[in-house]
Parts: C-alpha cells; structure tokens; sequence
C-alpha cells in the first residue's frame, strides 16, 4: 500500500511552478545553482523538491544578500532565494493568490494579476484632477521592517490551509547569507527578491492600510502599488490631518514613513493658483506636474498630468552610455539594431504611454549617436555629418522598422 503524502502537493503544481521561475529567469542563490545547472537534471530536482514538499519535510535554505546602490547613494539589501526555493516558494504563492486576491483592495495594483502600473498612473492621474492635494506617501524599508507575527497574522485572515502557512512561517524565519558566508537569523521582514515577498507585504499592507482607509477615510481616493501610495485630498487641511494619521497607523504596525521622501503635494495647474512648496511628486517612474496641453478647440492651459521622470530619463541615458554603441565599428547597423531594441522596446511600451513627446526628445538623442557611429566606422564620412545624416536617412527609408523608436516618429 503506497503511503499517503502529509501535504496536498501534487508534481503538477511543482512542474507548473518550474515554468514560471523559468520564465521569469534570476541569479543563482547561496548554493550557486544557476537556472541551467538545475536544468541539466530538471526531472530529479524537481521530484526532488516535490518529494520534499509533499512529505513536509522541505526546509529553505537561507536567502543570499546581494546589496544593490540606489540612485541617493544608499543601499538596497536583495535577499536571492536559491533555483530550488523559488519553485518552491511560486508552489506556495500559487496557491495561496487565489484565496486573497478577490479581497485585495480595488485601489491596489501592484502584483496583482490583470493589473499593471499604467492603471495605478492613469488613476492617479483622474483623481489629481479632482483633488487638489496629493501625499506622497513613502515607507522606509518594508520588505526589511514588516513584522514576521502581523504577515502571519494576516496570511490566516485568508487561507486555513496548514502546509501553505507552514511553509510562509519557514521562509520568514530562513536566515541570510551576506558577502563572505557570514549567516544571520532574521527576526523580520521578508526577503526583496523572493517569489512569494510580494505577496505577503500585499496581504499586509491590504490589512494595515487599504481597509483601514476604507474604514477611516472612506471618501478619500488612493492608489497603492506596494509600497509606492498616493492619496488625494481636498484641502491641505485636509491632507495634514490623513498624513498624521497614516504615520500613527503605520507606526502601530511596525512601519516607518520616510520623512525626506513623504511630502503633501499642491496639484498646481491653470485653475488652481496658490503657492505651494511642492508642485509636483514621482510615482512609478512618472512624474505629476503641471503641463502645456491644448484642449480640443485649442486653447492652450496647463494640465496637471504624468510625464516620464528626469531620474528615468538620466537611468535611461547611462544604459546608453554604458553601451558606447559610437565604439561598436566592428558591428553592422543591423547588429546595433539588434542590440539597442529590446531595451527602446521595453522603454517605449513603460514610459511612452503618457506624454510619449517627453520620451521623444531622449530617443532623438540617440540618432546622435547613431551618427557618431557612422562617422567612426565609415572614415570617408568621418568629417561630413551632412553625408552622414543622408546615410542614415537612407537605412530609414530601406528599412523604416530597423530600430524601434523609429516606428514612434522618432525619424533620424
């Protein structure tokens, strides 16, 4: 008689979990098994892993801590699960996003299936419209500072499923490994970098903040996408008074507001003409500013609107530097093509979706440098731009998808 398993994991949760940490790619954890050498003997692993699973006997192995800088100079702590524990930890998640998706807040969108970070931005964009005041609300370090008991706490309030919540404790208690070997124990927080994070610090934030808006200030809009929120007030009074009470309740939970990044905000525009320190705040990449815009009779006024930020643009502009592609003269245009058009693709599709012309002036620039790769790979054209430029005009009309901002009107 063949013995039960203790847990109800099948081999079809552990192959479907495989396909999705594959796809989603990653670094090799403490154990330095990249995706390919767990690959190379994918069948055994994974009979492995489900083996373990199954019988609850599985145990994470600790979370590799890879520090990352920032743009401000500080450093981000990234905690890299190994191959094996991200197909575990997607078995788990799996699992358990059905059970509290249908309760997360409307207002949520980071994470979340069926929802992106251009429907938080357009709603912010429709609600800064309507409201006159905006906080910026930033949290200092919540992956790193949420309360291991309040996650489990609020995990129960949505599954009674004993192996789901076995686990999530498991992973909460795994400890770190940092530069050199060196372990430690984790008494909070939950690793940046690991597959079910995002879903636990939703769970709790759907917990410590969504519902306690909802309760609290139910007339008052806000879009949270993770730990990113912006909330919409009326009056500045107004928006004192939340932003003192978001800080309390925060605080309660175990939460700090970083007081440099978390500023009100007066959405200034043609109607609204107060003088205000902070006209304008960044949220997802996109920053809220009043804009010329010409309504469709054409009159022209200033519309307080999303635009991509200067910290993106400069982000954007060191991976172009980075790429020297003006040095690439053993290349063909093709090859450069081929290189570049991924990242213009990925860039265009995020940051051209509101305000396309602000991206437009940064891909202008790069038919620049198109021509400065031009002049150094063909010596006849070294010192006639004129030349040049009719070189690349050429490849244009020939081949007018070559590049990808090309097909966005971004002609050389």
């Amino acid at each position: 008689m063949l013995k039960q398993k203790s847990q109800p994991i099948t081999k079809r949760q552990a192959w479907e979990a495989y396909k999705k940490v594959k796809a989603n790619r990653g670094s090799a954890g403490v154990d330095r098994v990249s995706l390919k050498d767990y690959e190379a003997k994918l069948e055994d692993n994974l009979y492995k892993l489900w083996n373990r699973m199954a019988s609850g006997s599985y145990y994470p192995p600790p979370v590799l801590e890879v520090e990352i800088p920032k743009k401000d100079g500080r450093i981000r702590k990234l905690g890299i699960p190994t191959v094996g524990d991200r197909i575990a930890q997607m078995v788990v998640r799996d699992a358990l996003e059905p059970q509290v998706e249908p309760d997360f807040h409307r207002n949520s969108y980071g994470y979340r299936p069926g929802r992106s970070a251009h429907d938080a931005i357009e709603k912010a964009r429709r609600h800064c419209w309507k409201s006159d005041w905006v906080i910026d609300v930033d949290i200092k370090g919540l992956f790193d500072n949420l309360g291991q008991q309040l996650i489990m706490r609020a995990v129960m309030k949505h599954t009674k499923e004993k192996w789901v919540l076995m686990y999530i404790e498991r992973w909460l208690k795994a400890p770190v490994e940092k530069e050199g070997g060196k372990r430690e124990a984790r008494i909070k927080g939950t690793p940046q970098g690991g597959v079910i994070s995002p879903l636990l610090a939703n769970t709790f934030l759907h917990h410590a903040f969504d519902k306690w808006m909802e309760r609290e200030f139910p007339a008052v809009e806000f879009e949270r996408y993770a730990d990113d929120i912006i909330v919409h007030c009326k009056s500045l009074t107004q928006a004192t008074h939340v932003l003192n009470k978001i800080r309390e309740r925060l605080e309660k939970c175990g939460l700090e507001l970083n007081a440099e990044k978390t500023k009100i905000v007066y959405c200034k525009d043609s109607n609204r003409k107060a003088e205000f320190k902070y006209t304008e705040f960044t949220f997802l990449g996109y920053t809220f500013r009043a804009r010329p815009t010409r309504s469709p009779k054409g009159t022209r006024f200033k519309s307080f609107s999303p635009a991509v930020s200067k910290e993106a643009l400069k982000k954007m502009a060191r991976e172009i530097r980075r790429l020297k592609i003006h040095r690439r003269t053993e290349m063909s245009i093709e090859e450069i093509a081929k290189m570049l058009n991924p990242k213009l693709r990925g860039w265009i599709y995020y940051y051209g979706k509101f305000r396309l012309v602000c991206l437009k002036h940064f891909l202008h620039r790069l038919n620049v440098k198109l021509l400065k790769w031009i002049r150094n790979k063909y010596k006849a054209l070294r010192y006639r731009v004129r030349a040049a430029k009719s070189w690349l005009k050429n490849v244009y009309k020939n081949n007018p998808d070559l590049f990808a901002h090309w097909r966005f009107g971004v002609r050389p």
